[in-house]
């Protein structure tokens, strides 16, 4: 048996080869949004843009897990390891965390003792780089579930994340930002100017407005060079993820920009943004996330 199991929800956006690999539970999200599950599409993305063709004018609605989602996942993972690490999206969006940390509560007492449940405080690319994180310390084989849990506690502060959003409407109406926020942000767009949402603390914010950039991918690059330019000058390595909604062509140009400008950067992965987190971004957003290493 092995020693340390990873249970994750579908937050992560994590690509299926990594689950797969590394024998990763994940825990699905829950999406009600009935308008458009019949409508063409391979994806939720397409869905909606389908939805916007036809004049539907429903968003999606989430919720978290149910503790017994958990559970269930918990006891198949107890079949292979001893002792487990849980990685969540952040609290401040979600009940997802609580919902882990309930069904922790209902195993076993002895269970209980070797599960450890992470709130990310993040989501999507940046919730990923944690769990590869995870992944990273639980092959070097020194460190027992607890001793993990702790240092990815610290090691959350380190992620940033930047995210661009072709239209802010379905952050709106999930009541992720405000009006207030949403109108700054078309704005912006009309006037040229590329604002950034990130995380901070666990909550998603306007962090910055971008300018002199002729797209997504290029605007992102700016923000990564920007922020990342002590680090490099200082011979860091540092780690990425791109993930996307429905538009691989603009991420595999993003990576491209940051392959070509950066040798020391090591790309983790591009991936599908999850379809429940889909539908609060909406089609043709773009995130980039990154990490010391």
């Amino acid at each position: 048996m092995n020693k340390i199991g990873l249970v994750i929800d579908e937050g992560a956006d994590l690509p299926k080869e990594i689950i797969e690999k590394y024998q990763i539970e994940v825990v699905p999200l829950k999406m009600d949004w009935p308008d458009i599950e019949g409508l063409p599409g391979k994806n939720t993305f397409q869905k909606m843009r389908e939805a916007e063709t036809r004049g539907i004018k429903s968003f999606g609605k989430t919720s978290q897990p149910s503790p017994k989602d958990f559970v269930d996942v918990f006891h198949r993972q107890f079949g292979k390891f001893e002792e487990l690490i849980c990685i969540t999206i952040t609290s401040k969006h979600s009940g997802t965390y609580n919902s882990a940390c309930q069904a922790k509560n209902f195993l076993e007492p002895e269970k209980q003792k070797k599960v450890f449940v992470l709130d990310s405080l993040n989501g999507s690319a940046g919730q990923g780089l944690i769990v590869l994180r995870a992944i990273d310390l639980i092959a070097q084989g020194d460190k027992n579930a607890e001793e993990i849990f702790k240092d990815l506690e610290g090691f959350r502060s380190k992620i940033t994340l930047r995210g661009i959003l072709k239209d802010p409407k379905w952050l709106e109406a999930s009541g992720r930002i405000s009006s207030a926020v949403a109108n700054l942000i078309r704005k912006m767009e009309k006037i040229g100017f590329r604002p950034m949402l990130g995380i901070k603390n666990g909550v998603i914010k306007a962090v910055g407005i971008k300018i002199k950039a002729k797209d997504i991918p290029t605007a992102l690059l700016n923000e990564f060079k920007e922020k990342t330019k002590k680090l490099l000058s200082e011979g860091k390595k540092i780690r990425v993820a791109i993930t996307h909604g429905d538009n691989l062509e603009m991420a595999q140009r993003l990576k491209e920009m940051i392959k070509n400008e950066f040798n020391e950067v090591e790309i983790a992965f591009i991936s599908l943004i999850d379809n429940v987190l889909g539908v609060l971004v909406g089609p043709d957003a773009l995130v980039l996330a990154w990490c010391e290493i």
